[in-house]
């Protein structure tokens, strides 16, 4: 959402982005085309990857090393059953940038893969 406002911003698009709040299945899971494609096994793996967010921010706002936390979500995210971890990160929203200090614009980004599925998430610190 904040890459499509600056590149609005940027190119000057008369056009009005209105963001909304992540819409969630009860287990969590962020509402996909993408989890048609996933068996109901893989739909119980899926649903790990916000678990393994909410209990990382958890830990980074009661002061765990930032570092450590992210390290420790990518081992869990790999054990979970996810196949692949592209990143798990503390970002400036506002900046896009990596950080390693809580800020009021911080939110924990991940990417992961489910067999050939890539998931996208992310929660605000």
């Amino acid at each position: 959402l904040h890459i499509v406002r600056q590149l609005v911003k940027q190119l000057d698009i008369p056009v009005e982005i209105i963001g909304a709040p992540i819409m969630r299945e009860t287990n969590g899971l962020a509402m996909s085309s993408r989890n048609l494609y996933f068996s109901n096994e893989q739909k119980i793996t899926a649903k790990k990857l916000y678990a393994i967010l909410q209990s990382t921010r958890q830990k980074i706002k009661s002061g765990d090393n930032i570092d450590i936390s992210l390290e420790s979500a990518k081992e869990k995210l790999l054990i979970s059953g996810f196949d692949k971890v592209d990143y798990i990160e503390l970002t400036d929203y506002e900046k896009l940038t990596r950080t390693r200090e809580i800020q009021k614009s911080c939110r924990l980004l991940a990417a992961v893969y489910l067999d050939n599925i890539r998931l996208i998430d992310n929660i605000e610190i």
